[in-house]
């Protein structure tokens, strides 16, 4: 087990600052501010000071950002509740600034204690520069030239910024702010840190809620053309099931198909306005990127209600500007929501070591739409990419005791429900919840916030009515750029 050296705490552990002890992190006034910038809530802000390399108790010091947002009502001073973000490399402040107003419930009795995992956000963030007019660029041999530029430019060593020093840091912070407990939400790829802290720090989680989880024993990135390619057929299939959506969109699954075709013979070059300046610039839409794009556009309900009118308005009207802007302005938001650097640590550590696909598995993913263009390009990012470190236990599966809440979208097209079932398995304390219709994260589904309250609340499943998530509320497919049919 890794242990974080630098900062020397008590043996035993400090009074939480609820009982008017002082917290081993000096936390000021402060806002924080969503990754949209459209939000902002006031906090209580500070830092720690730890080791980059945790095996230097005198090496190179880097600085974690701490945010702390107090409970209305402490009813439990002892008691945290954490927010653990996805990417890998979003930041969590600006997670939950985002989505503060769905925490509320649990923000009434609990402080909410947030920690930018080393190499995001404001700690030491190992971010890459990326270029809007090549945005949409997914060519194995172009992501690997970008990473070898960013990997020549980074403030840190990205060796030690994966999982498995991650939460010796969080745990470094519960200690440090005095909280004997954490309750904690993971969501995407938090879920993988969710589970390694409750493995590393069994006796330090009170509860646990997994948000779109990647089971501990899986490798990521194999799998994902196989799974987005399963959510884009559901995608066609409700479209031809809809009345309004099949009378707009006649067999959309062909007019993909036609748009696949046109892709691979020629790429089409676009002038569009900039989302961010709004300045007409010259973009390149080839099959690789219309690919990633759909892939993207597939992840929550919102956006996927809008692909069949984006598809078959290129397809039999020849415009493409609707479809390469929605992808341009999803790739820019991906982009400025996470830190690539942190990123290609995590998966060029945690993934890209353990792949192993025969000439089989190759065939069948190039069957997929995806075919093997996530595969090829995560394999030459981490050809470049050094790897870090990794406990020999990473890759086990997660036996633990404690209450776990397990919460899937019926379509989500990276981590769907059957991931949700394995990692359920092995938690014999658990509830695996399947929001129908949903996509990639369920947290923003309608009485979710509720039952994530409830849950934190009494860390147990009993009376939990889960109903409320049965319903198939998919957003409505848009039949025009008015919106959906009244």
């Amino acid at each position: 087990m890794l242990v974080v050296l630098f900062v020397t705490l008590s043996a035993c552990e400090p009074a939480p600052s609820g009982d008017g002890e002082e917290s081993l992190i000096d936390l000021q006034p402060c806002r924080l501010r969503g990754g949209s910038g459209l939000t902002s809530v006031p906090a209580e802000c500070g830092r720690l000071t730890i080791t980059e390399n945790p095996a230097e108790k005198n090496g190179k010091t880097i600085e974690l950002f701490v945010a702390r947002v107090p409970a209305l009502n402490p009813r439990f001073p002892d008691k945290a509740f954490t927010l653990l973000a996805g990417g890998p490399g979003q930041a969590a402040t600006e997670f939950y600034a985002d989505y503060a107003s769905i925490f509320d419930r649990i923000h009434r009795s609990r402080d909410i204690v947030l920690v930018d995992q080393r190499g995001t956000g404001q700690s030491n963030m190992l971010d890459c520069p990326s270029d809007e007019t090549d945005v949409l660029n997914f060519s194995a041999e172009y992501v690997a030239t970008l990473a070898a530029d960013c990997l020549a430019e980074l403030p840190g060593d990205p060796r030690y910024y994966t999982t498995s020093v991650a939460v010796d840091d969080l745990d470094a912070v519960r200690r440090a702010l005095g909280y004997a407990t954490l309750d904690i939400y993971g969501a995407s790829y938090g879920t993988r840190v969710a589970q390694h802290y409750l493995r590393r720090y069994p006796d330090k989680t009170r509860s646990v809620i997994l948000d779109g989880v990647v089971p501990a024993e899986m490798i990521l990135g194999p799998g994902i053309a196989v799974d987005a390619q399963a959510a884009l057929d559901a995608i066609f299939l409700r479209c031809k099931n809809e009345p309004h959506c099949n009378d707009s969109f006649p067999e959309i699954g062909q007019a993909f198909a036609r748009l696949s075709e046109t892709l691979r013979d020629a790429a089409v070059e676009l002038t569009l306005p900039s989302p961010l300046s709004g300045e007409m610039i010259d973009v390149t839409l080839d099959y690789n990127s219309f690919a990633g794009a759909v892939r993207l556009l597939s992840y929550t309900p919102t956006t996927a209600a809008l692909l069949p009118l984006l598809l078959y308005e290129a397809s039999e009207n020849g415009n493409w500007q609707p479809l390469a802007a929605q992808a341009q302005m999803a790739m820019l938001s991906l982009s400025d929501s996470l830190s690539e650097g942190m990123h290609n640590a995590v998966v060029c550590t945690e993934d890209a070591p353990f792949f192993d696909v025969d000439a089989d598995e190759r065939r069948e993913l190039a069957k997929t739409y995806l075919g093997q263009l996530q595969l090829e390009s995560l394999e030459a990012i981490c050809e470049i990419w050094p790897a870090g470190i990794i406990d020999e236990d990473f890759h086990v599966p997660l036996n633990a005791d404690v209450p776990v809440m397990v919460l899937s979208g019926s379509v989500d097209p990276v981590t769907p429900p059957r991931y949700g079932a394995q990692a359920a398995q092995h938690l014999p304390n658990s509830m695996h919840i399947v929001a129908d219709g949903h996509g990639h994260g369920v947290l923003t589904r309608a009485c979710v916030a509720e039952l994530i309250a409830e849950f934190v609340e009494t860390a147990s499943f009993t009376d939990l009515d889960t109903a409320c998530v049965d319903e198939n509320i998919s957003a409505p497919f848009f039949t025009s750029f008015s919106g959906p049919e009244p």
